[in-house]
């Protein structure tokens, strides 16, 4: 990949990244050589890529952070494997789908569990994590004004109590974690993917629930993750 300070030449593709990724890509090239080389592409919005973000910074690997505009999607989609994004390139292999690049990055830096057992009740909390994702975003993109409504006051009276009931139990009995009372990739998801929940429900969903407040705190306590927040681009979504 070549680069100018306002142009990136991507597969034949010109897009024209933030600042923020010309940044990172110098501070890449300082890093270990042996290190992987890896982009993240997606839009300029934090939703299902941050915390892929969030996971690369925590284990401060450095990455090229790649913000599409909605105008040079067109272009670029066809170069994505299944023409989504966000996608994950590690030295020039794309690879698509948001828990398993998370996953891989997970392991990369000491997240993912010690063993098979650890590893299977992490993706357990991590797969709850994305059904309650799942759960808010059917409504919150309901084309319907009328079924929206409807679908509203149940994940408002029943789905959201449930799911965030359960999960500061959980918090508290793993001492401020969401699984084997040790930080996971099941924190890092979780603090990642919160600011795109509470943009759907239009509420601050942890008001309420402590012991998931002090997993995020502690997440977004890590000086590597307050490095990337501190630099990245503000966006409300």
């Amino acid at each position: 990949m070549s680069l100018q300070l306002d142009i990136v030449l991507c597969h034949g593709v010109l897009i024209k990244p933030l600042k923020f990724v010309v940044q990172t890509l110098i501070n890449a090239s300082s890093q270990n050589p042996n290190m992987p080389d890896y982009k993240v592409y997606y839009f300029n919005v934090k939703a299902l890529g941050e915390p892929l973000r969030f996971l690369l910074s925590y284990g401060n690997l450095p990455f090229d952070d790649i913000r599409i505009t909605r105008e040079e999607w067109p272009a670029l989609k066809p170069t994505m494997p299944m023409g989504q994004m966000p996608v994950l390139e590690v030295d020039g292999k794309r690879v698509h789908q948001s828990l398993a690049m998370c996953r891989y990055v997970a392991k990369q830096i000491g997240l993912a569990g010690s063993d098979p057992v650890e590893e299977l009740q992490i993706d357990a909390i991590v797969d709850t994590i994305n059904d309650f994702r799942l759960k808010i975003a059917i409504v919150a993109y309901e084309p319907d004004d009328m079924v929206k409504e409807k679908k509203m006051i149940t994940l408002t009276n029943e789905v959201i109590p449930f799911y965030l009931t359960k999960l500061n139990v959980i918090a508290k009995e793993n001492n401020g974690h969401l699984v084997l009372g040790k930080p996971t990739w099941a924190d890092v998801y979780f603090a990642g993917i919160l600011d795109y929940l509470n943009y759907l429900t239009k509420t601050d969903l942890l008001t309420n629930f402590p012991q998931l407040q002090e997993v995020v705190t502690k997440v977004l306590e890590n000086e590597n993750v307050k490095a990337y927040i501190e630099k990245r681009p503000v966006t409300e979504v």
